[in-house]
């Protein structure tokens, strides 16, 4: 028996047992599973994380094969549109990452070869990084838009990035600006658009981000541990 992975393991149960029991109703943990084992994403789902978030399509796959339907899975890296095939659009539930009409017209041709209709968030870039994708704040009503007539997807709400390190109140004018924009276009009420998620906070930011509205955030390090950097 390995003690370290014993050790290891009771830790990331004891980090999941906690963090669930610290949050308010009403709000959805994703574990932020990038660069982890199949079997790491197995052991938080058991442990009690019922939503896997992954940012790379391989990699989903990958812990798809081990885990299974006894999560949900949702992407949330940057999906490009060689990413968009059948097998990925199978595995998801939502996609938190659409940024562009080019990649939800290519999310929706392929939803509809497979008779599925797609969950998406649209990704604000609130910080205006340009090393950053995203739609720029002011652009997003645009976006829905012209999104919310394509069949074989449904606009579900917003998500965005804040700063991954440093001080998690440097991240809370990304959330204000995500959460105006989020409560200006739920009250357009525009068709196939049900602007009920809003996801923003990481590990560092989390906390931050509930107090200004999210209700999916988005926990790595919090529930896995540091990554391995060896």
């Amino acid at each position: 028996m390995d003690y370290n992975h014993d050790v290891a393991s009771e830790l990331t149960k004891q980090n999941i047992v906690k963090l669930l029991a610290e949050l308010p109703d009403g709000v959805e943990v994703v574990a932020a599973a990038k660069t982890r084992t199949p079997e790491e994403v197995l052991e938080v789902v058991q442990a009690g994380i019922k939503i896997i978030g992954e940012n790379y399509v391989k990699e989903a796959k990958e812990a798809y094969e081990v885990v299974g339907k006894r999560a949900k899975w949702h992407f949330i890296g940057t999906f490009q549109k060689h990413s968009v095939r059948r097998k990925a659009l199978e595995i998801f539930d939502m996609i938190e990452s659409v940024d562009s009409l080019e990649i939800a017209r290519e999310i929706n041709r392929r939803c509809a070869q497979i008779g599925k209709i797609m969950p998406i968030l649209i990704e604000v870039n609130s910080g205006r990084e340009p090393q950053k994708s995203g739609a720029l704040p002011e652009d997003v009503e645009q976006l829905v838009r012209q999104i919310s007539g394509l069949r074989n997807i449904k606009v579900m709400g917003l998500m965005t990035m804040g700063p991954r390190f440093g001080n998690s109140e440097d991240s809370r004018p990304y959330f204000v600006e995500t959460r105006r924009v989020f409560e200006q276009i739920k009250g357009l009420e525009l068709p196939n658009v049900e602007m009920r998620y809003l996801s923003m906070g990481m590990t560092n930011s989390y906390k931050v981000a509930l107090e200004e509205g999210a209700n999916i955030i988005r926990i790595g390090t919090r529930i896995f541990g540091e990554r391995n950097s060896a």
